[in-house]
């Protein structure tokens, strides 16, 4: 995922490392007594607003998309506490992140409005008829 002092989002799109801040901290849960004395947990911020990689509307789409996940000054915040070692969850925090992003900036297609054939308005339309027909002939009475 990371090449020559960047994490790759794309073959022309890189975030340089120099952009991401690093903490390392405790990390809870199974591992006995290693997870007591070492610190794996990776919490990865990088700063959206602030950040050299994108342009204005990619900022701004990546901003709209990940608005839930930003705090007050536009710091992205990732978390790996999953492996054992902390290079391992290093990478995998920067893989996180870099998907996070990919799918930010991803453009939705444009949605091509179509109309129905009139041979299908005729089949729903007769299909509708016949569910009447049903439902008309449980009453009672129906038959008289």
């Amino acid at each position: 995922m990371a090449k020559d002092g960047a994490v790759q989002l794309t073959e022309a799109l890189a975030i340089p490392r120099a952009e991401l801040v690093y903490r390392a901290s405790r990390a809870g849960g199974a591992g006995g007594q290693h997870v007591n004395t070492s610190s794996t947990r990776i919490e990865l911020l990088w700063n959206v607003r602030a950040t050299q990689a994108l342009d204005e509307a990619q900022r701004a789409r990546v901003e709209a998309k990940l608005a839930s996940r930003l705090d007050g000054e536009g710091w992205l915040r990732v978390v790996s506490s999953a492996r054992r070692s902390q290079g391992q969850n290093r990478e995998a925090a920067e893989e996180r992140l870099a998907a996070l992003v990919q799918g930010a900036l991803v453009v939705p297609k444009r949605r091509k409005a179509t109309k129905p054939s009139r041979g299908q308005k005729e089949a729903r339309l007769a299909e509708k008829k016949k569910r009447g027909d049903t439902k008309r002939q449980r009453r009672p009475g129906a038959f008289d």
